[in-house]
């Protein structure tokens, strides 16, 4: 498959802070992509950078097989992004089709409308908006051009829970039209249920890069849930083979454990009126905090 975004080699320094330190990265046509990592970890810059809106002190960058300006002018890709404000004293039907009517090749309205949830909106200046509104109007004037390529910085942040949840079934449909799409989030859940890949950044570095399972899996672990009509105390519970750390709330019981095999059939064994087992791999965030810890200057 083609390169959709190529970057070779790239460093970004800010007087004494490196914010990117030799990053390579490809992404393929057709890939979900969740850029994750701390507060200054470079991802910010990293997309900055991939826009044109900064430039980088060494190394390659590439959209779509050239600059980046050629792809943004001819309305390949999309961008919803932290900074900016929407244009002020205009309703966001008028920002919608003034957008449109610069690119060559525009979505049609009714589309973009549907796909950004902006149909109750469309009367509104966009000065009235609330924070998640605006990020709704955001996404509308990103899908515009009927892009390639979507590069979404923090997109949902303002959004409830609600526009959260409808904005990512909404990428998940524009992903399977075959569009691209590069995120970056701090809602770890957000990345583990939408992103085939998960490239996690650290102090400019990138330090893990994979299929989103395969970054599960190098959490150490799994956290084990069950339910005992009889609690034990902390202590018995702790003495089971692999477990690494209990936590009691009533009857209700989560262990962490190394060899969740050996702990389970132990525990059976030992409490076989436990019940409501559950078995389930180490949240991604553990992943997140172990791999970029391990980056951080002491």
């Amino acid at each position: 498959m083609s390169d959709i975004i190529e970057i070779r080699g790239l460093r970004k320094r800010f007087r004494d802070v490196v914010a990117l330190d030799g990053i390579d990265l490809r992404v393929t046509a057709g890939e979900v992509v969740a850029l994750l990592g701390p507060n200054g970890a470079g991802k910010t810059t990293l997309l900055d950078i991939l826009l044109g809106l900064q430039r980088a002190d060494d190394g390659v960058s590439r959209l779509l097989g050239g600059q980046a300006r050629a792809a943004i002018d001819a309305g390949r890709v999309g961008t919803v992004l932290q900074e900016g404000e929407p244009l002020q004293s205009v309703t966001v039907g008028e920002l919608l089709r003034m957008v449109q009517a610069i690119h060559p090749h525009p979505m049609a309205m009714a589309d973009v409308i549907e796909h950004a949830q902006l149909g109750d909106l469309l009367d509104r200046r966009t000065e009235k908006l609330s924070g998640g509104e605006t990020q709704r109007l955001r996404f509308g004037v990103a899908l515009t051009g009927d892009p390639e390529l979507l590069v979404l910085d923090e997109p949902t942040a303002a959004m409830d829970v609600g526009a959260r949840r409808s904005f990512w079934a909404m990428i998940r449909k524009l992903s399977a039209d075959g569009r691209t799409i590069l995120f970056s989030t701090h809602y770890l859940e957000e990345a583990d249920s939408v992103a085939d890949r998960i490239v996690l950044l650290a102090a400019g570095k990138v330090v893990a890069d994979g299929p989103t399972t395969e970054i599960r899996a190098m959490a150490k672990g799994h956290t084990i849930r069950f339910t005992l009509p009889d609690p034990s105390s902390e202590a018995e519970l702790g003495l089971l083979p692999g477990v690494s750390g209990v936590e009691l709330n009533g009857m209700a019981i989560t262990l962490r454990s190394t060899d969740a095999d050996a702990t389970v059939r132990a525990l059976l064994a030992q409490y076989s009126q436990a019940r409501d087992l559950e078995v389930v791999a180490a949240p991604l965030s553990d992943v997140v905090f172990a791999l970029t810890q391990e980056e951080v200057p002491a």
